[in-house]
């Protein structure tokens, strides 16, 4: 009996103990939440922009378990938030200069980096100080300190310029020795998405509009680069970078100084002591400190007007997929429910619809399209913004627009339609497995994974494809007022840029967000400089917003840079392979369907998830054993 008493007392003891270390937590949490909020007491000292990771349109939400696990995923930072600090930095006196951290910057598509340079040079252009430092140099991050006023690099980094381009993966010859067998329902001459999985290397057909489109972006990235930095001799390091880098007997900073691709070499503490000459020096702090304004806090402190006539922002940004999901996921039912409410909730003026997605599942983007659809029958004027990318999907949203805006090199269209489903049928025969059975119908267990499908199954799901090309092409001829036959000819999944994109008639104007603010004020009749934005977006959870708060917290503290200019390219090619092995991943477990340009990943940064680089590094450790 004493025994079982003791146990009793042991057991409550350890509920006891388990409640009150679960308060203790609570509570605690709560408590550095609260604490945790943003500091909006701004003093005079350079506003750092420490990009550790990439830009985006609207970054997802972060992942507890990565931030617990110590796991090292990349920062999403989003531009508009970015822009705004820097045109606030223009003209606010407490800022006395604005420093770019960019050693661990990732990069971000084309648009968004040119229009993060842009808000760059009208902070030079307004005689402010910006200075920028890496250790090396990506083509995103020379980017936007070519709009600097003094370029920095560390004694062993430098610049090299790579350009667009570099290889993709394709899984055929896996699939063949697995017996897996691909089965591909698709439309376009140029849907080059599903090729991955039914070649061993790129069409034709994709080659050569790759090679189109990565040369009118290169060429835009030359412009950009020239107008903003006139005197660099960029040219030898894209013709003969070997031979320049010997000149100097390997010393790449050098050769860059010499070429007038930056200003100064130096460590971080003599970056450091510059910038301190500039903002102030930071007392009883080490060598090369200098009073510092964190982004976040500037952020913080410069919030959004909230007088004035309101224009929705309906942000549909990453991968379109059925159901709901949080911010950095363009969830169809979460999109088309934000708009619905907000038009309820608030008495909107005119809708921006801001777009910066590869496309994905054929139902979502209809889902949203719909709700597009609905605000135009309700009498709001709808403009389209395009971001770095509306393709495919992104395109599908677009198109019942008013008047479609677009920067000179987002990557759109890719109108066409694919279905991909996997069969197993040659992988469990390799293991002496065989399937049969009885059908009642052509259709009975079909589509069989594990017997592979019929001929009938083949021509209805093909059929099904071809039905929702024709519906595509025809919403994007109804919408844009071209013909079929015109939109089939600039369609078949080829992918454009924005500057292409106009003159084919699938975009209106070349323009940012505010271009686009403007001209739906002023078809609401409405003075575009009274007017302010209402974004439309599902806030991150309490928890979500509590550890992204967190993960600001350590802002001010250094980060580990990269290296040296090895370290920065294989952190980039890690940022790949986890985006390959995710975009695998999602192809064959998501809706099999699919308006989604899953090329387009190529011109921009890789965005892997905190999941895919998790599975990753399962597959490295397993094939490292």
């Amino acid at each position: 009996m004493k025994l079982v008493k003791g146990a009793w007392k042991l057991l409550v003891g350890i509920k006891d103990g388990l409640v009150l270390i679960f308060m203790l937590l609570f509570f605690g949490l709560i408590f550095a939440a609260l604490s945790a909020r943003p500091n909006t007491t701004i003093k005079d000292g350079a506003l750092v922009i420490a990009l550790n990771g990439t830009l985006s349109e609207q970054p997802a939400e972060a992942d507890p378990f990565a931030s617990l696990a110590g796991g090292d995923v990349p920062q999403q930072y989003r531009v508009r938030d970015v822009v705004r600090a820097l045109d606030k930095a223009a003209t606010d006196t407490r800022v006395k200069a604005v420093v770019l951290d960019l050693d661990r910057f990732m990069g971000g598509y084309p648009a968004d980096v040119a229009v993060v340079g842009e808000a760059i040079k009208r902070v030079r252009d307004a005689d402010k100080p910006v200075l920028a430092y890496a250790t090396a140099y990506s083509d995103s991050a020379y980017t936007l300190a070519a709009n600097a006023s003094e370029i920095w690099t560390n004694p062993f980094g430098g610049v090299l310029i790579a350009g667009p381009g570099g290889s993709q993966l394709y899984y055929k010859g896996l699939i063949d020795r697995l017996g897996v067998n691909a089965h591909v329902y698709r439309v376009g001459t140029y849907k080059a998405a599903v090729e991955p999985f039914t070649r061993e290397d790129q069409s034709p057909e994709a080659r050569e509009a790759n090679q189109a489109l990565y040369g009118s972006i290169f060429e835009t990235w030359r412009t950009n680069v020239a107008a903003a930095r006139p005197k660099a001799q960029v040219g030898p390091y894209l013709t003969q970078p070997a031979q320049v880098i010997a000149a100097t007997q390997g010393n790449i900073a050098q050769a860059n100084l010499n070429a007038g691709l930056i200003d100064r070499i130096g460590d971080r503490v003599a970056f450091g002591k510059r910038v301190a000459e500039i903002a102030g020096v930071e007392r009883r702090k080490p060598a090369g400190s200098f009073k510092e304004i964190a982004l976040s806090r500037y952020i913080a402190a410069n919030p959004l007007p909230t007088t004035g006539d309101k224009i929705g922002v309906l942000t549909v940004a990453g991968e379109i997929v059925d159901g709901n999901a949080g911010p950095g996921v363009a969830a169809g039912d979460t999109i088309a429910n934000a708009l619905l409410e907000g038009m309820a909730k608030h008495e909107l003026k005119a809708l921006v619809v801001r777009v910066d997605s590869p496309g994905g599942s054929v139902t979502a983007s209809e889902r949203i399209r719909q709700a597009i659809l609905e605000a135009k029958r309700r009498g709001l004027p709808v403009v389209v913004s395009m971001g770095g990318l509306a393709a495919s999907g992104g395109y599908w949203v677009s198109a019942p627009g008013d008047v479609i805006f677009a920067e000179p090199n987002t990557i759109t269209g890719s109108i066409g339609i694919f279905g991909l489903i996997p069969t197993f049928e040659g992988t469990l025969a390799k293991i002496g497995v065989t399937t049969d059975g009885i059908q009642t119908t052509p259709l009975s267990g079909q589509p069989d994974i594990l017997g592979g499908t019929n001929a009938e199954v083949d021509a209805i799901l093909q059929a099904n494809i071809e039905n929702g090309y024709r519906r595509f092409v025809g919403l994007v001829a109804n919408s844009r007022g071209l013909s079929r036959e015109r939109v089939d000819q600039i369609g078949q999944g080829r992918v454009w840029d924005g500057g292409t994109a106009r003159q084919l008639g699938l975009v209106d104007r070349l323009g940012g967000i505010d271009d686009a603010m403007a001209e739906a004020a002023r078809r609401a009749n409405l003075d575009p400089a009274t007017v302010r934005a209402v974004y439309l977006e599902k806030e991150p959870s309490a928890f979500a917003q509590f550890i992204a708060s967190m993960a600001s917290s350590g802002e001010d503290d250094a980060s580990e840079p990269a290296a040296d200019l090895f370290a920065k390219m294989g952190e980039t090619r890690r940022a790949t392979f986890a985006q390959a092995v995710g975009d695998m991943r999602r192809l064959t477990r998501g809706t099999s369907v699919q308006v989604r340009c899953l090329e387009c990943g190529g011109f921009g940064p890789a965005q892997a998830s905190a999941e895919d680089y998790r599975i990753m590094d399962a597959l490295i450790a397993r094939f490292a054993l």
